[in-house]
């Protein structure tokens, strides 16, 4: 009975999502290619700053199986980096009169402002701002923490390059559904 029970859950819930019009993001929309598809003809121009700044382009490049070459391509992602960071643990330790104040631990934040353009027209077709925070500890040794701040920027790159590829995938399903 309860078997029975989930099946015919299982089928009104199909039916309810199809009926509301939920399809994939990513996947093909009837004759119309998907986001991911449209991806393939984006080329993504190298970024400033100089780890995060690779870090991002790298991830782009394989998140959305975009070109590093703009021959072909119809679209530039334009990507432009700020990041900061922050103290935000402190130590302090009294050593015989003299006190000492030693951070511990940083937020690391990077910001990218984005803009999506037509190679044709260089009309801007979509633009907005994506941010991602990442901590790491500051410990004895300067090579651990010099590789915990490197390993917080590969972080934070790779969750910018997340939601710019569902930035851009909303923006190109869009695009498709729109009457022309």
């Amino acid at each position: 009975m309860r078997a029975w029970l989930a099946i015919a859950a299982t089928c009104g819930l199909a039916l309810a999502l199809a009926a509301c019009g939920f399809h994939p993001l990513y996947g093909r929309i009837g004759d119309s290619p998907g986001a991911q598809a449209m991806f393939g003809s984006i080329y993504v121009p190298p970024i400033e700053l100089e780890t995060a700044g690779y870090e991002l382009r790298n991830d782009l490049a394989e998140l959305l199986q975009a070109k590093v070459n703009p021959a072909g391509t119809l679209y530039d992602l334009k990507v432009t980096l700020i990041e900061r960071s922050q103290p935000i643990a402190i130590q302090n330790e009294t050593i015989g009169t003299l006190k000492e104040v030693e951070i511990t631990r940083y937020n690391y934040t990077l910001v990218a402002n984005y803009e999506l353009v037509d190679r044709k027209t260089q009309k801007v077709l979509t633009k907005g701002t994506e941010s991602s925070l990442s901590a790491y500890d500051v410990v004895a040794s300067p090579y651990a923490t010099l590789v915990a701040q490197k390993d917080a920027q590969a972080r934070t790159a790779q969750d910018i390059a997340q939601q710019l590829r569902l930035r851009l995938g909303i923006y190109f399903v869009q695009q498709t559904r729109a009457p022309k």
